[in-house]
């Protein structure tokens, strides 16, 4: 599902003309598709009346071709036109199919408007379109206001965006009527998935306009919405003939003292994807408090100065490291120094350290020392990613392929920037900084973005307060460590993990039925069921 500007949607759609598939189709083609939406929704419903808020441009005729549609299947219709459409044929064949139409300058004081609404079932939103600008010009704001007051309003449906939302920015219009539902045409606008439109576009539905393939206009854009049926493309296969080592071996080096959870949710939800062993490297004294917690695992107990990870770890670690398929550092650690010195000599060092490959010990033929050529892929989260920042060159020093998982707080040490700044520009920041790291990034919150060093990107079409909880990044941490262990390349084990912990996060919010009393461990309590789906289908 692509996630589009609104100058990218123009190229696509001329392109498409170009190729014989005419603005006038590709208007049928939407309307009949939104009409299908609401139909599936008002399923078994009957004697049920529609009205659409009509705009002038192309959102007006999806919202004319589907009354038309909907009439035609029994509906009762009622286009409300900002503006008169003179010798449109659209409204000739709303008109032969039995729908009604008015226009707001016929209508003092819009009182045909709150009549219509307050009898209707649906309100159909086409009364802007996807190039709106802000503020509003009167006539448009005064008849959604208008619109606005009447309460209760019908289910909303608006046609590929609330009216009154900025599709490039995610601007929202005062006066915009939330939707119930937002149906787009071909892609997701991006300001759609952006704060504050996000609150006003209810559910998300995509119809499809059989345009030409291979447009280049389409291919060129590199953002997309990440979706159950693309992770499940990605999950790897589970064959009957396989063993542990199949699954790959997943090494954590988490926790202090302070943060024993941390390790316990982290090398948890690694296991939960299917990794085929968790070997869980951590400070000595955490062993008692854990092993029985997590019985699976495998244990290296590190050297500690009071409970955090000392520096003179680091050959313990290299050492055992033969099988290892991914490691995550960072999740638990706290800020002592001791921890900061080892992730340095980590990067710095681990190039001198020979590990086994493939089969049997055969390592890699000798080449010039580099910084973190011995590691294993990685995933570095949490307090790990303020102590890389204080790494001189960092991003110098870190192997190809790695994976980092901040928050706003965590990027804004890492990058500089004040966290407001990055959460005005998520999607442009993440996909800046994957480029001049060289690293896939996870820029975690509400619409989690993931962005790759060849400048591609996604987001998690999701926003949850219930993932807003100490532990769920350790969860989410885990989760990506589980699926880059199992061989899944680095952005798609990045985006594949965290719809995961999204979906996570909802089915958790619905099995308390709020979001405030989801803990951490019921987020990691839910992956088995996210996992479920995507393997059963």
């Amino acid at each position: 599902m692509k996630l589009v500007s609104v100058s990218e949607m123009r190229a696509i759609e001329f392109q498409a003309n170009e190729r014989g598939v005419t603005y006038a189709e590709m208007m049928q083609r939407a309307g009949k598709g939104v009409a299908q939406v609401v139909q599936r929704i008002f399923a078994g419903d009957d004697d049920v009346t529609a009205v659409a808020l009509v705009g002038p441009g192309n959102n007006g005729g999806d919202a004319l071709v589907a009354l038309t549609e909907l009439a035609t299947g029994g509906w009762h219709v009622r286009a409300y036109l900002l503006k008169a459409r003179p010798d449109d044929p659209l409204l000739e064949s709303l008109t032969a199919v039995g729908g009604e139409w008015t226009t707001a300058e016929d209508d003092l004081n819009y009182q045909q408007l709150t009549a219509w609404l307050v009898d209707a079932d649906l309100l159909l939103d086409g009364l802007l379109g996807t190039g709106v600008e802000l503020p509003l010009r009167p006539n448009a704001a005064r008849l959604l206001e208008a619109a606005r007051s009447v309460d209760p309003l019908p289910f909303t449906v608006a046609i590929d965006c609330p009216s009154g939302v900025n599709c490039d920015t995610g601007e929202v219009a005062s006066q915009t009527i939330p939707a119930d539902v937002t149906v787009c045409m071909e892609a997701v606008k991006a300001g759609l998935l952006a704060f504050p439109a996000f609150n006003v576009i209810g559910g998300l539905e995509v119809v499809p306009l059989d345009l030409p393939v291979s447009l280049p206009a389409a291919e060129a854009v590199e953002t997309h919405v990440v979706t159950g049926e693309l992770v499940r493309r990605w999950m790897p296969e589970r064959p009957l003939d396989a063993h542990k080592g199949s699954f790959g071996t997943a090494t954590l080096v988490v926790g202090s003292v302070n943060y024993t959870g941390a390790a316990w949710l982290a090398g948890s939800a690694a296991y939960r994807v299917g990794a085929g062993l968790v070997q869980m490297a951590v400070a000595e004294p955490l062993h008692a408090s854990l092993a029985s917690q997590l019985p699976e695992a495998i244990w290296l107990l590190l050297p500690h100065e009071v409970g955090v990870i000392s520096d003179s770890a680091v050959d313990l670690v290299c050492e055992n490291l033969n099988r290892t398929t991914a490691m995550l550092l960072g999740s638990g650690w706290g800020t002592e120094d001791t921890t900061t010195r080892f992730l340095e000599r980590l990067l710095a060092e681990s190039a001198s350290h020979t590990r086994r490959t493939g089969l049997g010990f055969v390592s890699e033929p000798a080449r010039e020392a580099k910084a973190g050529a011995g590691l294993p892929p990685l995933i570095i989260d949490a307090d790990g990613l303020r102590m890389l920042a204080r790494i001189k060159d960092w991003p110098q020093v870190l192997p190809a392929g790695s994976i980092l998982t901040p928050h706003p707080g965590e990027m804004s040490a890492l990058t500089g920037l004040p966290v407001d700044v990055i959460q005005k520009d998520r999607l442009r920041l993440a996909r800046q900084y994957a480029r001049e790291w060289k690293q896939v990034l996870v820029l975690k919150g509400a619409l989690t973005v993931v962005a790759d060093p060849e400048g591609r990107a996604a987001v998690i079409p999701v926003a949850t307060p219930a993932l807003a909880r100490a532990g769920t990044g350790d969860v989410l941490a885990g989760i990506i460590t589980g699926l880059r262990a199992q061989g899944l390349p680095p952005f798609e084990a990045a985006q594949a993990g965290a719809w995961i912990h999204a979906q996570a996060g909802l089915l958790a919010r619905d099995r308390h039925g709020n979001s405030a009393s989801v803990l951490a461990r019921d987020v990691l309590n839910q992956i088995q069921v996210v996992m479920a789906e995507l393997y059963l289908q």
